[in-house]
């Protein structure tokens, strides 16, 4: 079975869930040409997948190839990669970074996200047209986590610059201008951290990056490339995806009308779940297979890459009744958005966090918050997330 759909398809952008309950329907691993390889859509095998020891992140070393001159800054930084790494590597570097990123850590940072919300909704313009994105969802994470790092809010223009340009390598139809941007921003980006680990080494300050230099396991640290890497890491990864699950969440409460309990204290959890679950902010993850394994009637070899298609296992009628439908007051049943077994997505704790607290404030301060026209979707899968999202307060 091949599947003819490409990602850059102007109405697969806006709405990819028609051709993935068409893929799901079909069965198996059907082969997606547009990606080369065989695709998972059911939640049961994605999830069986995201599980299985036998597949996994790194590519198996026989087939690894050269690195293109121009990226060697961008790959300089990602082989250093918690998200690239397979154990026993993954196991040290997962272990060392959640010594640093605890869960007491995350929930102590409630009160400071509530008040940095109302800061910003102080902020927005009382009549005209405004984006929400750039004035709310955007601001909250990378501000949170330049606070987390210990590094001044006013490179937040930069981070989110260096962010989005390394991110960019990630998405459907990349050219050579992404790629220079994505190499350049990684080198700028390794330096100026750098810079501050060298500060927090001889200056040590209640901060995640001085947490992390004095992480340790079985005696072993992290290194300095690590110690960035993973620090990039929690930029890129936390903030574009709490970026797109914050907006694609405020649009799915405007568009659905929800009532404003579904964002009180007892029903806040179910309504952040199923955000994440109706339109969640990343759709495509991919695994290696380590050895040959039989998938659904499907043989695959050593090197060979499934992809796992987090947002169709989100909306697999098998597990959720009427899964098109937005409802708030559905039981949890976890699903796909930050992943399973051990690359579960470490800062999705600080996610769910930053939702649970940002959105009932938002609705609470902006009782008459309306679109101000139809959101559009960026093109950038298999990231999913809007382009702007103009409201009126």
């Amino acid at each position: 079975m091949i599947l003819r759909q490409s990602p850059v398809d102007p109405g697969f952008v806006q709405n990819p869930y028609p051709f993935y309950d068409q893929a799901r329907a079909l069965g198996g691993l059907p082969h997606w040409d547009a990606f080369g390889m065989v695709a998972a859509f059911d939640h049961a095998t994605v999830h069986a997948l995201l599980r299985d020891r036998r597949f996994g992140r790194e590519i198996p070393a026989e087939l690894a190839r050269p690195v293109p001159a121009h990226l060697e800054p961008f790959y300089r930084v990602e082989q250093h990669s918690l998200l690239e790494a397979e154990p026993p590597r993954h196991t040290r570097l997962r272990s060392l970074v959640l010594r640093a990123f605890t869960s007491r850590r995350i929930a102590a940072l409630g009160p400071e996200i509530a008040t940095l919300a109302h800061d910003l909704i102080d902020g927005f313009p009382d009549a005209a047209p405004f984006d929400l994105l750039e004035a709310f969802c955007t601001q909250i994470p990378v501000i949170v986590i330049a606070r987390l790092l210990g590094v001044p809010e006013t490179m937040a223009p930069d981070l989110l610059r260096w962010s989005h340009d390394m991110v960019a390598m990630y998405q459907a139809g990349r050219s050579r201008a992404v790629e220079d941007r994505a190499a350049q921003a990684a080198g700028d980006f390794a330096e100026f951290l750098r810079n501050y680990v060298d500060a927090r080494r001889a200056r040590p300050a209640d901060d995640l990056i001085t947490q992390l230099i004095a992480a340790e396991t079985d005696g072993a640290r992290l290194s300095t490339d690590e110690l960035i890497t993973t620090c990039i890491l929690l930029l890129n990864a936390g903030h574009e995806a709490t970026v797109h699950a914050l907006g694609n969440g405020v649009k799915a409460l405007l568009e659905h009308r929800v009532s404003p309990d579904m964002l009180g204290p007892a029903q806040i959890d179910r309504t952040v779940e199923e955000i994440l679950r109706y339109d969640p902010p990343l759709h495509l993850f991919t695994r290696y297979a380590y050895e040959p394994v039989e998938i659904a009637g499907i043989t695959l070899e050593r090197g060979d890459q499934v992809a796992l298609m987090l947002g169709a296992a989100n909306r697999d009628p098998a597990v959720w009744a009427h899964p098109d439908r937005f409802d708030p007051t559905r039981p949890i049943v976890t699903n796909a958005s930050f992943g399973a077994g051990v690359h579960f997505c470490v800062g999705a704790p600080l996610a769910r966090l930053e939702m649970a607290v940002a959105l009932p404030i938002l609705f609470a301060r902006c009782p008459n918050l309306a679109l101000a026209g139809p959101p559009v979707y960026a093109d950038r899968y298999h990231f999913r997330g809007l382009e702007r999202l103009m409201v009126t307060v």
